[in-house]
């Protein structure tokens, strides 16, 4: 399937599915939630495929706009991705360890579509990203900050 919208997508630009375009969308989709360029290009290379780091980016940024691939968080060590054919879903990342935790919320989209009537604006997607900080590294801070109060 994600095969074909791809293609389809190319071919209305005039371009093609090369091979290497086609391994990078297989690697891609055969990842388990969420995925870097870097660690993507890494697996390829072990697994003898052939693709060029530039090449995973291009079609990487190819693949987000054609809507079969979205850029969740932009970190220090650089962009994460996951598959959007599916669910929608938005993300809170903690900004210590970097953890992403999906949620859906019904009420969120009800206020967004509430929102574009008001305002007479026709939305197509939306990206909501929490930026803040997980239990762990909260506990792990409080806990830290406790032993240093008093020591």
């Amino acid at each position: 399937m994600q095969q074909n919208i791809f293609r389809k997508f190319l071919e209305d630009r005039g371009w093609r599915l090369t091979k290497q375009r086609n391994a990078i969308l297989q690697k891609a989709f055969s990842c388990k939630g969420h995925f870097d360029p870097e660690s993507l290009y890494m697996e390829m290379r072990k697994k003898g495929m052939k693709a060029s780091r530039a090449s995973v980016y291009r079609t990487l940024n190819l693949l987000c706009e054609c809507g079969l691939v979205g850029k969740v968080s932009k970190t220090e060590h650089g962009t994460i991705y996951e598959h959007t054919l599916g669910s929608h879903h938005d993300h809170m990342v903690c900004t210590d360890c970097g953890e992403i935790i999906e949620f859906y919320s019904e009420s969120l989209e009800k206020l967004q579509e509430e929102i574009c009537r008001e305002m007479d604006f026709e939305g197509k997607s939306h990206i909501l990203e929490i930026r803040g900080h997980c239990r762990h590294c909260r506990m792990k801070k409080n806990v830290l900050g406790g032993e240093s109060s008093n020591g």
